[in-house]
């Protein structure tokens, strides 16, 4: 979906709540914050006066400022992964997310090495978190749970209690899934809007039929194992019913094997039945991993007050770190990006 036809639906949100005034859950916007930073660190190998690297920090902020200028969002809020949080999927999976990036430098004209990169991001994302406490913006973290999991309820606790309009913003394709009429991926990497109908012509199934796509196919950035010598178009070629209905797991086992004499798939797809079903538990994020504490604590978030726009702190930041010129009319912008927010809370 192009920026003009979301313009459109979000003009139709507005209209249908013409006779009475916007609250704080109508349209919320949720980002994935590890992903939108490392995209921006990645991106703007911006260094202040002092030479220190701040295109991380900086380039968040001003993405931040874009989407909620281009989202018009009544609230947001800004995820991150918790301490430990791969533990729960490599309980199941060992190899999850495992060696990512370890040897892999980023800004080779910025770092001399990898733990001077490292060291940057995680300085910057720090930073992050103090700046983005001066703004009327919910940030959340919770030890041992990925931003992932986190996302997935709270999308789906204020679609189906709130009647919210959900906007996600995060390149991971997994979100996919949770795609349906109320509840919309915006990709930054493609930038484009994922709504029900984008996933059916981009992938030709059912955003219901997300899950069993990514399962069957694995995911290498994750080190999750797919179905050997499955790619997409011999995916619906052997599974077709997947663009035909919504389906689970076990229909997927049962259509292997009622043809199992047709292809050598079918057949690894039953051998690796036990992986297939690992898969879909660390996949499956209509099932998020999360305890009871856990969902309590994000239901109560969704209530909490928005905490206050300290414009003189952020100021104050802004400043010190020498961003200058990478946001311009930066007291301008603060106000007039942020001033509806806090008026949606009241």
């Amino acid at each position: 979906m192009d920026t003009k036809d979301l313009l459109a639906l979000l003009n139709n949100v507005v209209e249908e709540n013409e006779t009475e005034s916007l609250n704080k859950h109508d349209r919320v916007l949720l980002i994935d914050g590890l992903n939108l930073f490392f995209r921006n660190f990645a991106m703007l190998n911006f260094v202040n006066e002092d030479g220190v690297h701040v295109g991380g920090l900086g380039g968040f902020l001003r993405s931040l400022g874009t989407l909620v200028n281009r989202i018009n969002p009544t609230s947001v809020y800004v995820v991150f992964d918790g301490v430990g949080s791969t533990v729960n999927r490599k309980n199941l999976l060992p190899e999850y997310k495992s060696n990512r990036n370890l040897t892999r430098i980023t800004n080779w004209d910025i770092f001399e090495n990898l733990d001077d990169e490292h060291a940057a991001k995680i300085d910057q994302i720090v930073r992050l978190i103090h700046y983005l406490q001066c703004l009327p913006v919910k940030t959340v973290s919770l030890d041992k749970v990925e931003a992932d999991d986190i996302i997935a309820h709270l999308a789906t606790k204020l679609a189906n209690d709130y009647g919210s309009k959900v906007f996600i913003v995060s390149s991971d394709k997994d979100f996919i899934q949770l795609v349906n009429e109320d509840i919309i991926v915006y990709r930054p990497i493609e930038k484009d809007y994922y709504t029900t109908d984008t996933v059916v012509e981009k992938f030709g199934i059912p955003a219901t039929n997300f899950i069993l796509y990514k399962v069957l196919m694995g995911d290498n950035s994750d080190k999750v194992a797919g179905v050997k010598g499955l790619g997409e178009k011999k995916l619906l070629k052997l599974f077709p019913e997947l663009a035909e209905r919504t389906l689970t797991l076990d229909d997927i086992f049962e259509i292997s094997e009622a043809k199992l004499k047709q292809n050598v798939i079918y057949a690894r797809v039953l051998d690796a039945q036990d992986q297939l079903e690992k898969n879909y538990k660390i996949m499956n994020l209509h099932n998020p991993m999360l305890d009871d504490i856990e969902k309590e604590f994000l239901d109560a978030l969704i209530e909490y007050p928005l905490p206050e726009l300290d414009v003189v702190e952020f100021l104050k930041y802004y400043h010190e770190d020498g961003l200058k010129h990478l946001i311009k009319n930066i007291d301008y912008w603060i106000q007039s990006t942020f001033k509806d927010l806090i008026s949606y809370s009241k």
